[in-house]
């Protein structure tokens, strides 16, 4: 059984290991639980000696098969409540990831499960992040961040890179949210800020920094 604490750095390294496709080092656990390198070290110890990670200092850190296998679940049960706080509480999408974290705690797979089904077996959350079904398998998706896109070119927002409460309500305040369509206008060569439409209305100057954490699907028309 592992602590609640264990549990959120499997999950952080997890996502790190996703986004990088590589080993992570401690510095940048550190950084995603907010932490110091030293206590990541004690904590990588830990979990080395009980088999949930591959830990060589300077060499990096990636998960075991015992190991990813706690921190999918801990992911999917999270992004499940999410769905729930969102769709059946009412919660925005800024305000559900505090609470989220303190459920995926929850112990009981047959509450997961029955959770899975109330909600109609839910692929995304409300961040666009997929989740992972009861096997433990995750779909692809084919998306890329907004600022990758040419002018002229048209895509569907499919996620958000940034998941920080500051960023939601930015796009909240601009009406830019999942699923809308959205197209180049221009791009400025200066400091690679765009100029985009969304949903054909008017048009919005975006910096580069908030373009790389929309994430787009191209669109075929």
């Amino acid at each position: 059984m592992q602590t609640h604490s264990e549990e959120n750095y499997l999950k952080a390294i997890w996502k790190l290991v996703e986004h990088s496709g590589e080993n992570v080092n401690t510095n940048a656990i550190a950084a995603l639980v907010h932490t110091r390198a030293a206590s990541v070290t004690d904590m990588m110890k830990k979990l080395s000696d009980k088999k949930l990670i591959s830990y060589q200092p300077y060499k990096g850190v990636s998960l075991t098969a015992k190991g990813e296998r706690v921190a999918i679940e801990v992911v999917r049960k999270h992004r499940l409540w999410e769905v729930f706080l969102v769709e059946q509480l009412g919660y925005k999408w800024d305000e559900v990831h505090d609470i989220a974290e303190q459920l995926e705690h929850i112990r009981s797979s047959t509450l997961t499960e029955k959770l899975d089904k109330f909600l109609g077996f839910p692929k995304v959350d409300p961040h666009g992040d997929l989740i992972p079904d009861k096997s433990g398998k995750i779909s692809k998706q084919q998306q890329i961040p907004l600022a990758q896109l040419e002018s002229g070119n048209k895509a569907i927002m499919t996620g958000v890179a940034d998941h920080s409460t500051l960023f939601l309500r930015f796009l909240d305040k601009h009406k830019i949210h999942l699923g809308d369509t959205i197209e180049t206008k221009e791009k400025t060569t200066y400091d690679s800020s765009m100029e985009i439409s969304v949903n054909r209305k008017k048009n919005i100057h975006i910096s580069n920094e908030v373009a790389k954490n929309i994430l787009v699907r191209k669109s075929r028309s």
